[in-house]
């Protein structure tokens, strides 16, 4: 697998984790409507600065503004996103250092099994979509 998590130090990538932990979700999310929902890792803060250490330390991924109904009461809030290919690689690097346990869970079982029921072309055939359908059902058990 090809790591795309570049300039990044073992104390980074735990540190990534950790922030992954409180204020990130590891899912699966649909970035194309015609398509299967594809890995997907996001972080939610009020910390501009942060989310771009993070997007430049991974060296991809967007982060978008969040729409503020109340600027009186709230602070700006941004979440980053990453997706597919990138998305893996991140989760394989700080999947050791994941504690809670839904998280670690979640990433774990994306990383072993993602590839293996993903078709590159994206044209399944029964039995390849009954086992894409069901890894996204195991998902939503864990």
């Amino acid at each position: 697998m090809f790591v795309r998590v570049v300039s990044m130090n073992i104390v980074q990538i735990a540190y990534l984790a950790g922030i992954i932990d409180g204020e990130g979700s590891i899912m699966l999310s649909k970035y194309h409507q015609s398509e299967f929902p594809c890995p997907c890792i996001s972080i939610s803060s009020t910390d501009l600065e942060l989310l771009e250490w993070i997007r430049d330390k991974i060296g991809a991924g967007r982060i978008n503004r969040k729409k503020n109904y109340n600027i009186d009461k709230h602070k700006t809030s941004y979440t980053y996103a990453v997706y597919y290919d990138t998305a893996i690689d991140v989760m394989s690097k700080i999947e050791p250092y994941l504690v809670i346990t839904k998280k670690k869970l979640r990433a774990k079982f994306i990383i072993e099994n993602y590839k293996t029921v993903t078709i590159r072309n994206g044209k399944y055939n029964d039995t390849q979509r009954k086992a894409k359908e069901k890894f996204y059902h195991d998902f939503m058990e864990l």
